[in-house]
Formats: C-alpha cells, sequence, structure tokens
C-alpha cells in the first residue's frame, strides 16, 4: 500500500522578526500518525490553525538546539498535556536535549506541573510522559508504516564550537516506497546528500536570495551556515529530487522572493515551491 505523506508547513520563517513567518516547524502526518520536526514560535498556536490537534502528536524530531527550532517545546508538551495528551511523547534529538527536557520540566513549569499533578487528581504526570532519545545518525525510530533515518548535517562546521555539543541533523521519512527529506539548517554536504538521495520531496532551507549576499557575512553565512537560492538547485538536481520545497527564509521583498526561484531554475527543473506558513503538500 502507497502511504500518502501529508506535510503541513507550520512556521516558514527564521531567527529576524517576520510578521508573516512564524519560526521552523513541519508536521508530517502518513499511516494515522502526525509527527512534528522542530518546534520553534508559533507550533502550537498554528497546528490548530491548520485543524491539527497538538494532542494527537506523539513524535517529535529536533534537528538542532537553536531556538528557532525549539523556543516552543515546552510550551507545545505543556499545551498538549493539558488538554488531554496521556500518551508517551517520543522526542528524537542530538546531545544535550536531556539537560533541555530537564531544565523545562524541573524549571520553567515545575510550579504549574506541581499544581496540575494537586488539581487534576488521576492525571499522569507529564514527567513520566516525555520519552527522549539522544540519536546518532542511521535509522532512529521505526513505527508499523514509516521509519525516519537521521544524518549530521553541516550548520556552521566551521565555527569555534566543540563538535560534540553541537550537532544538527536532518531526516528522512520512508513510508510505502515514497520518501521526503527534511533539511534542517545546513548548506550542500555529503549528510544532506544521504538524505535527500532520490526523495519524493525535499523541504529545504533557503535563507538568502544570491542577490542579498552582498557583505562578508552574508557571504560566510552562504558558504558554511545555512544554504542560498545559489545552492539549493543544485542539491535537488544532484540528488534527483522530484520536488522541492523551501523554508527558512530571511524577510525579503516579493521580487527577492521571486529571484530565488530564478536561481534554482538554473539548476533544477523540477517543481519548486517557495514554502509559505500553513502551506499542505501532498506526497
Amino acid at each position: 500500500m502507497n502511504e500518502v505523506f501529508k506535510i503541513t508547513l507550520l512556521g516558514t520563517g527564521s531567527p529576524i522578526f517576520d510578521v508573516n513567518r512564524q519560526h521552523s516547524s513541519v508536521v508530517v502526518e502518513v499511516g494515522g500518525d502526525k509527527i512534528l520536526v522542530d518546534c520553534g514560535r508559533g507550533t502550537t498556536t498554528q497546528m490548530l490553525r491548520c485543524g491539527i490537534s497538538p494532542v494527537e502528536v506523539d513524535y517529535i524530531f529536533i534537528t538542532h538546539h537553536h531556538f528557532d527550532h525549539i523556543c516552543d517545546l515546552g510550551e507545545f508538551l505543556m499545551s498538549a498535556w493539558h488538554n488531554g495528551h496521556q500518551k508517551p511523547f517520543y522526542i528524537y534529538a542530538s546531545r544535550g536535549t536531556a539537560k533541555i527536557i530537564e531544565a523545562l520540566l524541573d524549571k520553567v513549569f515545575a510550579h504549574d506541573l506541581a499544581f496540575s499533578m494537586q488539581a487534576e487528581k488521576g492525571v499522569e504526570s507529564l514527567r513520566n510522559l516525555v520519552k527522549f532519545s539522544e540519536i546518532e545518525s542511521g535509522s532512529v525510530h521505526v513505527s508499523g508504516n514509516w521509519k525516519v533515518f537521521a544524518e549530521e548535517v553541516s550548520h556552521g562546521e566551521h565555527l569555534n564550537l566543540p563538535k560534540d555539543e553541537w550537532i544538527c541533523f536532518g531526516f528522512r521519512l520512508e513510508s510505502g516506497g515514497k520518501a521526503i527529506a527534511v533539511s534542517g539548517d545546513t548548506v550542500a554536504c555529503e549528510g544532506l546528500n544521504k538524505l535527500a538521495n532520490q526523495a519524493d520531496c525535499l523541504v529545504q532551507c533557503c535563507y538568502l536570495a544570491e542577490a542579498e549576499i552582498t557583505n562578508p557575512a552574508f557571504e560566510y553565512s552562504a558558504k558554511y551556515v545555512i544554504a542560498s537560492s545559489g545552492q539549493v538547485g543544485k542539491i535537488a538536481a544532484e540528488n534527483k529530487v522530484k520536488k522541492l520545497v523551501l523554508t527558512h527564509f530571511r524577510p525579503k521583498s516579493e521580487a527577492l522572493m521571486q529571484s530565488i526561484l530564478v536561481d534554482v531554475r538554473k539548476d533544477f527543473d523540477g517543481e519548486t515551491i517557495l514554502g509559505k506558513d500553513l502551506m499542505t503538500i501532498e506526497i
């Protein structure tokens, strides 16, 4: 049976203020499950706007620990739990995630949890429901009809950061002979190629249009930190991607947004979508 992937872009923005775009967050629906990839600002509210209940989400995959990818993780867990989620939350992310979750549950929301456990008798503690795995590259989850692979991707590798503390992942979800890849924040690299290889859909970060790269800081960003429009078409073409969905945009004019498509089409002749918040794609 060929499963249908339904991809909903909850947030397609970046850390830079943009009233039209929330932070990074994607919901993938397959085989009756709802899978959340990243949990930046606005995740819970955006989900509700799409008619998706946060209570129905059991699986959360985090690409990395930049605030625009995790800042609503605690809020999401608390909101879903307060509204009736009484099954385990399975969270998959890099080393250091345990400390973040412990800080959220034991410090940030400790008073709320203590109050709620007294006021709502018979409710399972959120602490008991959160099950997290600090992952490595490779297969990280196999469900009844879908599986997820992780690969390390290159997001600031040339910065002076300890490698064992700073890890960014991308993910590949497979089901029924189909595959979608979520790049995470990255430039072109071997890990991204493994994830994107012949994918039916690649959800790819694209922070800058080439026309914006006019100063040393943006040149460095596009080379080492996060892909620009001059790279993403090459990535899709090299990996024979069927559909390219771009996200994680820095705020820019409509003319610059359209220039991204021009840049991509120099290298990739497949379908390319400029992602917008609340957009849904079926694969």
